[in-house]
């Protein structure tokens, strides 16, 4: 998807913007907490608004504002309660690991200092028991519904896909798909909007298949076709489509009609 850029480059350029975006989302209010607190703070707002009011409609608003207003301070303490305790789990993982770390940076400097009884103290003593710590912390932390879950320790496949979306434009749920189901259902999907052709869909595919799985030169195009026929046979809609499906998107083409040329 990233074609103007190279490996192994783009590869690492794109693993550290997604852990960095990770980083600041844990440094940060979860955004379903956040929105909570927003609406919170506009409810106030409309609350203080209606105190000053003496009407009926207005009286009964400002009833159903402050049930609003309780049951999202409800939700948000309980959400507050689970964010504090997953970032504290996640910073306790992350000491455990830089502990580690240490001791094994100690137990090295002491091998290569001659210090064999300090050396074997860390390596079978100290770092074991760190290593312990840190799985059963892990292990608290992965009994959590991930669904539920408000943080995050460690980049996932989503995370990739959502920063190669803005990368490049292409939707996250297209990226997310599997290429081998997309080109196994190509005829079908481009089927369903062009209709009467199926010859040349099936001989687009193919081109297209055997692109994808590099059995063609690699520095030649993903296809060349030549579309002929009579006006309304759907040449056009068949470029379309085949756009969309490479691209998710239509207008992913460079179009020349040749008749305002003719003159």
């Amino acid at each position: 998807y990233v074609s103007a850029r190279f490996l192994p480059d783009k590869a690492v350029d794109l693993v550290d913007e997604a852990a960095s975006r990770l980083k600041i989302e844990l440094d940060s209010m979860p955004t379903d907490l956040d929105r909570i607190e927003r609406q919170i703070m506009q409810l106030e707002m409309e609350r203080q608004a209606l105190e000053k009011e003496s009407d009926q409609a207005s009286s009964e608003r400002l009833k159903r504002v402050e049930r609003e207003i309780s049951s999202l301070r409800e939700e948000s303490s309980g959400l507050t309660a689970q964010w504090r305790s997953e970032k504290k789990l996640i910073e306790e993982v992350r000491e455990l690991q830089e502990c580690i770390d240490q001791l094994k940076t100690e137990a090295e400097q002491a091998k290569r200092l001659g210090d064999l009884t300090r050396a074997s103290e860390l390596t079978y003593g100290a770092l074991p028991g760190a290593q312990g710590d840190l799985e059963k912390a892990k292990a608290r932390l992965g009994e959590r519904n991930s669904d539920l879950q408000l943080l995050r320790e460690e980049v996932t496949e989503d995370d990739i896909a959502r920063v190669v979306a803005s990368w490049t434009g292409i939707p996250v749920d297209r990226l997310r798909e599997g290429e081998r189901d997309k080109l196994v259902e190509m005829e079908v999907r481009m089927g369903a909007r062009v209709v009467g052709q199926k010859d040349a869909i099936i001989a687009v595919s193919n081109a297209i298949r055997r692109a994808r799985a590099g059995l063609q030169d690699e520095n030649r195009p993903i296809g060349s076709f030549m579309f002929l026929g009579s006006t309304g046979v759907g040449k056009t809609e068949l470029s379309k489509a085949l756009a969309e499906f490479l691209f998710d998107d239509e207008s992913s083409m460079v179009r020349i009609d040749m008749s305002e040329y003719m003159e």
